[in-house]
């Protein structure tokens, strides 16, 4: 199953016969809630998701986007309308990263009939809403682990025998700049992969074959191990996951990311432009 879906598309099933359960993911690091823009206007019959709230367990050692609890996760896309056989596509504002991460949770917990809107809220030229839905409850219970999840051991064995992705920006990368967490660098091996890269100016996707040529020349290969791939805090790394995926690869996702990494001052951290 292609994992993006087209403005054009969803507006063709929302008026079929097997109408997707609809996720507003609306989220932005360091910006304002989702909420308000959701209440102002968002697709018929989305529901809000709260990544903070409900795509993350509390911050802490293990990263400031933990993965939530596997139950607390099943209760929310029940809330939301998700059952077993439910079509899900998740949207946000444009950028991909939230609705990339509803995608990977859904994935990861079993549910395989899962697309994100292709260039988010952005792209689509349909109507808006403002009322809340009250959906019927779904019954969709996660079974964690359909797709290769890494802690930080594996993360480090992936940058050493295999590919590890760093999909946040260059110069977080190269640790001239470290905004949000302890220290500036990268995992020892890892190679600079920003997300900025898998999308036009529009913010959606570039084609298959533009990815797959882009992965391959970073070292990926389609007969290979899963590539690794992390970022500051789970979240963009899910969006490279899915551009992965859409070039044919295997992700795996390193879901502490940098900011659970880097929280251990016993865990190497190297600088400048080169993986090692």
């Amino acid at each position: 199953m292609n994992p993006t879906i087209s403005a054009t598309e969803l507006a063709s099933e929302l008026t079929g016969s097997r109408r997707p359960v609809l996720l507003d993911v609306r989220w932005q690091l360091g910006g304002p809630h989702g909420r308000p823009a959701y209440e102002a206007g968002h697709i018929p019959g989305a529901v809000f998701v709260d990544l903070d709230a409900e795509l993350a367990g509390p911050p802490g050692a293990g990263g400031r986007h933990p993965l939530p609890e596997p139950d607390a996760f099943g209760a929310v896309m029940r809330r939301a309308g998700v059952s077993p056989g439910s079509p899900v596509v998740a949207y946000d504002g444009g950028q991909g990263w939230a609705a990339a991460r509803a995608w990977w949770l859904l994935r990861w917990t079993g549910h395989e009939d899962v697309r994100v809107l292709d260039g988010g809220l952005a792209a689509w030229t349909g109507p808006l809403e403002t009322g809340i839905p009250s959906p019927e409850e779904g019954t969709f219970a996660p079974k964690p682990g359909a797709l290769p999840l890494l802690d930080a051991d594996a993360a480090a064995a992936h940058a050493r025998s295999g590919l590890l992705l760093d999909a946040r920006a260059a110069e977080r990368y190269r640790g001239d700049v470290e905004p949000i967490d302890r220290i500036g660098g990268h995992i020892p091996g890892a190679v600079s992969a920003p997300t900025a890269e898998n999308v036009a100016a529009d913010g959606r996707f570039l084609p298959p074959e533009t990815l797959a040529a882009r992965f391959s020349a970073l070292g990926a290969s389609a007969q290979g191990d899963p590539v690794g791939v992390y970022c500051g805090s789970g979240v963009s790394a899910a969006h490279e996951a899915l551009a992965l995926e859409i070039a044919g690869f295997e992700p795996a996702l390193y879901a502490g990311s940098w900011s659970e990494w880097s929280n251990d001052p016993h865990r190497p951290v190297a600088k400048g432009p080169q993986p090692a």
